[in-house]
């Protein structure tokens, strides 16, 4: 735990030494994108902020390539290079896209040439998690495939949400810390020799760029993530939920409990709930309106808790909240029996889902009454 937790806070610290001098850069050069009709902020924002996270997620990876322990997950295996191939290269897109704002097929194709390049040379979909029994893929164009797909799916999942000051690197801060903690307390419960872990790993430095970042982009923001930090962000955590979802056969997942092949099923999609369900209602969304799924509006998860009454600081706060829930919700099946882990949850989602309609609800009950 102390190796991973080092690394984090190497991540931590440089990605917010960074941010400042991304903030410095981006105001001196006005690297800033022109404000949209649907942008929260009303003054030019730099959105370098991702580079800032990438470069902490970058060194942080170095410095565990040469450390005790966390060095092992190194040792004859190029998966981490890969990803952070592809990390570097999804950045270079970012880039483009904060500052020149480039057509949705070409950031699309630049999206795919970064998923491949994770799918090939860093890590790969080996088995499809379904109940009862796993399906096992077997052939390597397949594996690519269906790798780079859910890289991409992601990817847009995060970059879709970030539309608040501070909101995608707190929910990547608490689902990634759920996906932490599960993903260490299956190795170190486990019998393998070998307890270092890429899942873990990445993870851990997800954690701490987010960390570094997020003082710096709280509202009122000084600095955005932009496309470079979400797409960073997504291709992170997917290759993370890649390599933990590989695992399923090893064994590392059975529990008494019964749910040997539930954890590695359901966290993931708990931890990646909210950005999946942005993604999803806005492409059907704008697919209705005869629009392309890429392009942008005002109509996310965010913007509605806006347009119902909520600010910016509660409207984050709350789906903080939800983020919690979904991502420990998830990680409690993993050490408490699953019956009662299931009756909380339940509770806890009801009890949320009336706090988040309250000002409508309110709304309504005033009309009728007036």
């Amino acid at each position: 735990m102390i190796m991973y937790l080092l690394m984090g806070l190497t991540a931590a610290v440089v990605s917010y030494g960074a941010t400042w001098g991304a903030r410095v850069i981006g105001h001196r050069l006005e690297l800033h994108a022109p404000i949209r009709s649907r942008d929260m902020h009303t003054t030019p924002v730099s959105r370098l902020g991702g580079v800032a996270i990438f470069l902490g997620v970058l060194v942080a990876l170095l410095v565990a390539s040469q450390s005790f322990f966390v060095k092992d997950i190194y040792r004859n295996n190029f998966s981490p290079w890969g990803v952070l191939a592809g990390a570097a290269l999804i950045v270079l897109v970012g880039i483009a896209d904060d500052l020149l704002d480039i057509r949705w097929w070409v950031k699309l194709i630049g999206q795919s040439a970064a998923a491949l390049v994770v799918a090939i040379w860093g890590v790969q979909m080996t088995i499809v998690p379904w109940v009862p029994e796993p399906i096992f893929l077997e052939n390597e164009m397949l594996r690519v495939v269906l790798t780079a797909g859910l890289i991409v799916t992601t990817m847009n999942a995060f970059n879709f949400i970030d539309g608040l000051d501070g909101l995608a690197a707190g929910v990547a801060i608490i689902g990634g810390t759920a996906f932490f903690l599960t993903a260490y307390w299956v190795h170190r419960n486990s019998d393998v020799l070998d307890k270092s872990d890429l899942a873990t790993l990445l993870t851990a430095v997800v954690v701490g760029g987010c960390i570094g970042f997020v003082p710096h982009n709280w509202f009122p923001s000084k600095i955005f993530m932009g496309d470079s930090g979400a797409m960073l962000i997504g291709l992170l955590m997917a290759s993370a939920g890649i390599v933990s979802t590989g695992q399923i056969t090893s064994g590392l997942y059975d529990r008494a409990n019964g749910i040997s092949t539930v954890i590695p099923i359901l966290l993931p999609f708990a931890v990646l709930f909210l950005p999946l369900l942005d993604l999803g209602l806005a492409v059907v969304r704008r697919t209705a309106r005869g629009r392309s799924p890429w392009s942008a509006d005002r109509g996310h998860l965010h913007h509605k808790l806006l347009d119902i009454g909520y600010s910016h600081r509660t409207a984050v706060i709350l789906l903080y909240l939800w983020t919690a829930v979904l991502s420990f919700g998830g990680l409690a099946f993993a050490v408490f029996p699953w019956q009662v882990v299931l009756a909380v949850d339940i509770f806890a989602t009801l009890v949320m889902g009336l706090v988040t309609a309250w000002p409508y609800l309110r709304r309504g009950s005033d009309e009728s009454t007036a």
